[in-house]
């Protein structure tokens, strides 16, 4: 139970409570208009110290370690949607096409940063690699993830229509692009602040989750998931999850890359971010936005389990004493 306790991440346990208020007492009328606006604005912060926190000279002097860098990103916009059209063989018998949409999102969010720095860190990797490969999957996928959700589910996030382009230009990309330009001012104390600001971060998630399990609530979205469904994404999820730890494992040794930059393909290059994907969600997917963001949610979970034993595992070979 310790190991266990060590392993699971507490935020998950806070975006269950989310989940758990929103199904008791979700935001309606007037209650919900003001939620939405808080979550917009709270998104808006989020992006905004993303980009303040991104330092320009480390993006660049990165650029110098290119092949690993365009290994991640193929398997995070490029491998991952591949498995994911495959996924859509399993509707309607194991998924619906609700949770396929989601599971699809899914795979067109980009790479963690914090958890992958932390396990190539544990695992004696090449962390530098891992920081750099994190961001530049985070930077591209506030383009990319969009553009990728409206060409694989383009129905569900209502296609590449202006008003869509409009809300994700206002809503992720002003922000950063604010940030980057005010960094030369604020940098240092975003920098110095970073553990406290990180709470932002944290409250910008909750409200997302809180504003979209309680549309899913209001509008009984949730009475189309049954136990069985839930199983079904969870083992396709876990399929998905085994499949790109082995293509990362794999394709690394054999484009000929050293230990430590396998171990930092491996681990940035089969994970997604939550922190990333649920406010993207919240933009693109609107109403709809509580069944498609449950995948990311799950795997979230999944992917810091596993990646933790394997993590671990790593560090005993690198260091047998």
């Amino acid at each position: 139970m310790h190991r266990l306790a060590r392993v699971l991440d507490p935020f998950l346990l806070l975006l269950g409570a989310t989940v758990a208020l929103a199904a008791l007492l979700p935001a309606r009328g007037a209650a919900a208009d003001v939620v939405g606006d808080a979550a917009k604005a709270a998104v808006a912060l989020l992006f905004f110290l993303y980009g303040a926190r991104l330092s320009t000279r480390e993006t660049l002097d990165g650029l110098r370690h290119w092949r690993l860098h365009l290994t991640v990103l193929a398997c995070t916009f490029l491998l991952f949607p591949l498995l994911g059209l495959a996924a859509r063989g399993l509707v309607p018998h194991v998924l619906t096409e609700e949770l396929w949409t989601g599971l699809m999102f899914l795979c067109v969010v980009p790479s963690t940063i914090q958890s992958s720095i932390a396990f190539t860190s544990l695992a004696r990797g090449n962390v530098p690699a891992a920081i750099c490969a994190g961001t530049y999957s985070s930077l591209l996928g506030i383009v990319l993830t969009p553009l990728l959700a409206a060409l694989f589910v383009g129905g569900a996030v209502g296609g590449l229509s202006t008003d869509g382009l409009t809300a994700i230009a206002l809503q992720l990309l002003a922000p950063f692009l604010a940030g980057q330009l005010l960094r030369r001012w604020i940098g240092g104390f975003v920098t110095r602040h970073r553990t406290a600001l990180s709470r932002v971060d944290r409250v910008a998630i909750l409200l997302v989750v809180y504003t979209a399990f309680s549309q899913g609530m209001v509008e009984g979205v949730w009475q189309q998931v049954s136990p069985w469904r839930l199983a079904g994404l969870l083992g396709t999820e876990a399929v998905l999850l085994a499949v790109m730890l082995t293509l990362t494992a794999w394709g690394g040794r054999g484009l000929g890359f050293d230990r430590a930059d396998r171990t930092a393909i491996l681990f940035a290059g089969s994970k997604k971010s939550l922190a990333a994907g649920l406010p993207m969600a919240a933009v693109l997917f609107g109403a709809q936005a509580s069944l498609a963001v449950l995948p990311l949610m799950l795997f979230h979970q999944m992917q810091l389990m596993v990646c933790a034993v394997i993590a671990r595992r790593l560090a005993r070979r690198a260091d047998p004493s």
